[in-house]
């Protein structure tokens, strides 16, 4: 799967109606001190550079100049690259040879415990800075090391929802009421598709019941505890429960056409958000942002969001910001981290582009706790995945775990498009996983 967030930087996405923070709550989480470095001008003066990838939100909510107004001797300046399957071998590459780091790296959930594994000498121990008991438990874990070593900060997670076209269920016959939907998908991934074959059967000309079915399939395997890998870092995905469930049921949306066969994030993808053809988005907090950012205004109000199908809370996504040992101002770097991942900044970029707090702070905050979207009917996104938040379970990360996401997801794009046959498909993404994890 493609796990950036957003394949356009600097696109915004559709505006939270919120309580807009005070300044004084702003303040409050930048009173630390500005550090010294010995690295500064003569004046005292730094700039510190911030690496990451797709849509962190920090352009967006203005965060970076209002830390410059808490702090006047210290400048940021952002360094973004569109898609992190670029990013991360890159910032692999500066790693290895020790040169071109920024002073701070934002670093995928799916890339982590690679970089725990590896890398984790080289980056600055936040847990000395960072109160990692502020994090949803199992979001810090991911981080952390097995000496303690806490690498990076958590900025986002991924709670499941499912995004919908509303005005598209009401021409097909289906309950549209975000409650309704939820109901009649409460029994799992399995009553989806149900779901989709009614819709099928009455669906408006030229519209897909959904996107992908290899979102689907990351909804699915994304709500269990054990995924890719075993505990003791044994890979499992062969035998994994939630792999083979998710692909079956890949194959059978598949083979019922029950999918636009478009994998996310590409031109073909934003295309029909914007014709307005897909019908529903497996949909984690950050996947609002694409929808609306790419369906437009014409779309407005017919969109809505309801609980994701079943019972088992599910996450996809979310990043980290880790500092580099190396950089010239690492105290100063760690003091940012500490101030971006706050509650109220993490608060302050949710209102901007909807990616949801790891901050457990955040969620009593009213621009988190009351907030909506007003391009999906004013659906009521600060409770559905603060609830979702919540239930999350714990899940076993391995090192390879965005290769094998990406090399099932595209066979499951080949059963769309081309009409693979899923054992066809099967053999193809393991020969190809077991030639890069051996």
């Amino acid at each position: 799967m493609r796990i950036t967030r957003t394949g356009r930087r600097g696109r915004r996405a559709a505006a939270l109606t919120t309580t807009v923070l005070t300044a004084s709550a702003l303040l409050l989480t930048g009173c630390s001190s500005d550090g010294d470095s010995d690295a500064s001008d003569s004046n005292g003066n730094i700039t510190l550079t911030v690496a990451d990838f797709g849509q962190f939100g920090y352009k967006e909510a203005d965060l970076f100049a209002k830390y410059h107004k808490l702090h006047p001797k210290i400048t940021v300046k952002e360094q973004t690259t569109a898609n992190e399957q670029d990013y991360y071998p890159k910032l692999l590459q500066q790693l290895n040879t020790g040169s071109g780091l920024a002073d701070v790296t934002g670093i995928e959930v799916g890339r982590i415990k690679e970089v725990v594994d590896t890398q984790a000498a080289k980056f600055t121990d936040l847990s000395k800075t960072i109160n990692v008991d502020d994090w949803v438990s199992w979001k810090e874990k991911q981080a952390t090391a097995s000496d303690g070593t806490v690498i990076g900060a958590g900025t986002d997670i991924g709670p499941m929802s499912l995004c919908y076209r509303k005005d598209l269920f009401d021409k097909a016959g289906l309950p549209s009421d975000r409650d309704a939907v939820a109901k009649a998908v409460a029994g799992g991934w399995e009553d989806y598709l149900k779901l989709g074959e009614q819709y099928k059967k009455k669906a408006p000309s030229g519209t897909y019941f959904m996107d992908s079915a290899s979102a689907m399939y990351n909804a699915v395997v994304s709500s269990s505890a054990q995924q890719y890998y075993d505990a003791s870092g044994k890979p499992i995905y062969k035998d994994s429960a939630s792999v083979q469930q998710g692909w079956n049921l890949a194959a059978e949306a598949a083979s019922k056409k029950l999918t636009h066969g478009l994998a996310q994030f590409t031109d073909a993808w934003t295309a029909a958000l914007r014709k307005g053809s897909v019908a529903t988005v497996a949909c984690p907090a950050w996947m609002a942002g694409q929808i609306s950012t790419n369906s437009g205004d014409a779309f407005k109000g017919k969109w809505d969001i309801a609980k994701a199908p079943g019972s088992t809370a599910a996450n996809w996504g979310g990043s980290f910001l880790a500092v580099p040992k190396s950089g010239k101002h690492a105290k100063e770097a760690a003091e940012l981290v500490k101030w971006l991942t706050a509650p109220e900044q993490q608060a302050e970029v949710f209102k901007a582009i909807g990616v949801f707090p790891s901050n457990k702070g955040a969620y009593d905050l009213p621009g988190v706790k009351n907030a909506t979207l007003p391009y999906f009917n004013n659906a009521p996104i600060g409770q559905i995945y603060a609830d979702e938040a919540k239930t999350i379970p714990e899940a076993v990360l391995g090192p390879k775990d965005a290769t094998i996401k990406d090399t099932i997801s595209t066979q499951i794009n080949n059963m769309e498009q081309r009409g693979t046959k899923p054992a066809d498909a099967w053999k193809a993404a393991t020969e190809a996983i077991d030639k890069v994890i051996g």
